[in-house]
């Protein structure tokens, strides 16, 4: 049997996790996560990618949702406004759960909706990075 294989997907500015607004996104750095996670589960082969740009994250959606088991995507703020992230995510078949570290309902107005976590099996929002270890539990309990 081949390797559970998942990919952490990040979008824009969380390449500045640990720096960019602490007191909302933690002081852990986005390589001290994945370091953590890829610790955390041994068992299962974390492939990473992290892209300010748009057509990146749907070019990886795309390549990694054909060949892995699931997708755990923090979209940012692409999350509120991207329809082609969400017809990328609709066109693949491996299922992504949406991460947000914050709680986007409790946030500004316009964060309070997520165009792409519609298209997504679930949304974990508010559990800081802990949210990802529970979306690759999810994952792997669920493929």
């Amino acid at each position: 049997m081949s390797r559970f294989q998942i990919l952490l997907l990040n979008g824009p500015n969380l390449n500045l996790l640990g720096t960019r607004e602490p007191e909302v996104y933690g002081a852990t750095t986005l390589e001290g996560m994945i370091s953590d996670l890829r610790n955390e589960f041994p068992d299962i082969e974390i492939e990473d990618f992290q892209s300010n740009d748009e057509g990146a994250l749907i070019d990886a959606i795309q390549d990694y949702g054909s060949r892995f088991n699931g997708i755990v995507f923090n979209p940012g703020g692409y999350s509120h406004t991207s329809v082609a992230i969400r017809d990328a995510v609709s066109s693949i078949p491996a299922p992504v759960i949406e991460v947000h570290i914050s709680n986007i309902h409790s946030r500004e107005e316009f964060r309070n909706i997520s165009i792409v976590g519609g298209a997504c099996k679930a949304v974990i929002s508010g559990l800081g990075i802990r949210g990802y270890s529970v979306a690759i539990e999810h994952l792997k309990s669920s493929c």
